[in-house]
């Protein structure tokens, strides 16, 4: 008998997969929770884990219903207003809230009666300059403030704070005055002057580059970056949701602004929307439509940069922030 005719010549058989051990195994993946559960669990747990009780709930959307209500509706019912025709009752008891009739008659009636888009293009004017001059001013003037020494810094951020306990009616006739003295008086350039650089907003963008990390800018130093070029391609990158934020507030204070352009401008082309809106008041104060339409008008500009801009308006948190 030959040796390759022995067992031991022959090769050992493969061992199936079921006779490994169990230890070798990877451990069984945890069953997934069915959807309905998540949701269950997300709904009755807040960010930080604790369980919710069902009427904390209701109670929060209530509160979060009535502010609704109390700040969109009053909105909403002039909208409304607006779209209503001649034939329907506005004064019904009880409101009809939707119109039965849906027109925009009344919005060319607005035209027809005062000139509208001229007064929206002067206040669109005014209030894209005061966009520029608060951006440009305030991000100087904030990073002055935050990010340079010298002597006398606290002083003026000091002065900054107390600009804004001063109130506006108390120093607008030293203003007519000044803009009465430069020559600028019934002129768009005056309505903007004394809103060019806001307190506020200097003080938002110095909170802003002073949450930005020091070893970032030193960095740049080291590396042979002046001042300028430390501003320009480091720290404005990095606060342009507080830009944001000090752009939107600049553009709604222009825009909704009625006392000092009702002082300074006496030439009727010139006058801004929020004056020419007031001919509708003042001469068809009985026509609720009228006047519905050309408030509905003047917000609208508003609604429509916030809805570009929000999604810079909530990165305030995490503002100055290092990103990897």
């Amino acid at each position: 008998m030959s040796t390759a005719d022995t067992p031991a010549a022959q090769p050992p058989a493969a061992q199936p997969p079921a006779a490994q051990p169990s230890a070798a195994r990877p451990p069984a993946a945890p069953a997934a929770r069915p959807p309905a559960a998540r949701t269950r669990r997300s709904r009755l747990t807040d960010e930080n884990g604790r369980r919710v009780p069902v009427w904390e709930l209701v109670l929060r959307y209530a509160l979060l219903l009535a502010v609704l209500a109390l700040t969109v509706g009053p909105f909403l019912w002039q909208l409304s207003t607006s779209l209503k025709g001649p034939t329907e009752d506005i004064f019904s008891s009880p409101p009809k809230f939707l119109p039965g009739h849906p027109t925009l008659h009344n919005y060319e009636r607005v035209a027809d009666t005062i000139p509208v888009w001229d007064y929206a293009l002067n206040s669109l004017k005014v209030a894209a300059a005061n966009v520029v001059t608060n951006c440009v001013g305030s991000a100087l003037a904030g990073y002055a403030l935050a990010r340079l020494r010298y002597r006398g810094r606290g002083a003026t951020t000091l002065v900054f704070v107390l600009a804004m306990l001063v109130p506006a009616e108390g120093i607008i006739i030293a203003q007519f005055t000044t803009m009465r003295e430069l020559g600028l008086n019934n002129t768009l350039v005056g309505v903007v002057l004394p809103g060019a650089v806001a307190a506020l907003n200097v003080l938002l963008m110095r909170n802003a580059f002073r949450n930005l990390p020091y070893e970032v800018e030193e960095a740049a130093y080291v590396d042979g970056a002046n001042v300028w070029q430390r501003f320009w391609r480091i720290a404005l990158p990095s606060v342009r949701g507080t830009l944001a934020v000090v752009a939107i507030f600049a553009f709604m204070g222009a825009w909704d602004d009625f006392l000092w352009p009702l002082i300074v401008l006496s030439d009727p082309s010139r006058f801004t929307l929020t004056i020419g809106l007031n001919y509708l008041h003042g001469t068809f104060a009985g026509d609720e439509r009228l006047v519905a339409a050309g408030t509905v008008i003047a917000v609208a500009p508003l609604i429509a940069l916030f809805a570009c801009l929000q999604r810079f308006f909530f990165r305030g948190v995490g503002e100055g922030a290092v990103k990897g």
